[in-house]
Formats: structure tokens, sequence, C-alpha cells
């Protein structure tokens, strides 16, 4: 008896994206100030503009990732705690010292001045804001 097999072959669907973040843009209202909150005080660095177009300056968040301030949108912007860019660092003290030195306040997860949130895993994170008001979380995971 002869035996037969039947096989569907499928091409790999278009629809099968591998996405990576590449940068994340912010609407910003001084655009000098805010290259130096980034540079100066978080200590990221400025890279090229690659756009070349007037109002819009680029910050290496590292790993080929970037971090684009634009100045050139004038609707104002509303955001929250829950719309935030996060770090992560192994030098969590060394920056809630840097925040308490430049007197820029930060809040736990509820709002409380001053204060840490350590996750259920035990992650510690604090929460700040730039000067355009965009939430900035840091977190002590490795």
């Amino acid at each position: 008896m002869a035996t037969f097999h039947i096989g569907i072959v499928c091409a790999q669907e278009a629809t099968d994206f591998d996405l990576t973040i590449d940068h994340v843009a912010l609407s910003v209202k001084n655009l000098d100030v805010s290259v130096a909150f980034y540079t100066q005080t978080l200590h990221l660095y400025e890279i090229t503009n690659k756009t070349k177009k007037e109002g819009i300056r680029w910050v290496s968040l590292g790993d080929a990732k970037e971090l684009h301030l634009v100045s050139t949108i004038k609707e104002p912007v509303i955001v929250n705690k829950a719309v935030h860019i996060a770090f992560k660092t192994t030098h969590f003290e060394a920056l809630v010292k840097m925040l308490d030195n430049n007197h820029i306040p930060y809040l736990d997860w509820a709002g409380t001045l001053h204060k840490i949130t350590i996750r259920a895993d035990g992650i510690r994170q604090l929460y700040f804001q730039d000067p355009d008001g965009y939430w900035i979380e840091v977190n002590s995971a490795e």
C-alpha cells in the first residue's frame, strides 16, 4: 500500500516585522535649555542632526538610539507620568545625589516628593521632569 503525504508550504507573511526602537522625539520650547539638560545634567551627549533642519538637535541614548529634540512645533503638549522616557542605571544612589545637588525634585509613582518607588521585584525607580515637563524614569534594573 502506498503512503501519500500532503503538505502545505506557506511563505512568511509580509506582515511579520522585526521592529526595534530607533529614536524618541520630543517637542521642546527652548532647544538650548533642553539640550543642556540632557547633556549637562544627565550626561548624555549630542550627536549630529542628520536632517540638517533648523530647530532640531539630536542626543544619543546609547546603543544607536537617539533622542530628537524638536522646537519647530508650537502647539502645546500635555503629558502625564504614564508618558515617560525610562533609563536604567547601576549607580542609582549617584543619580539621586545628582538630582539632590541640582535641586531637581523627584517623585515616586504615587507622587510623593523625594521618595523612591520599590517595585514588587525589588527594582527602585523614581520620576522627575525635564525643562518642558516630560517625565523621566530612572530605575535600578540591571
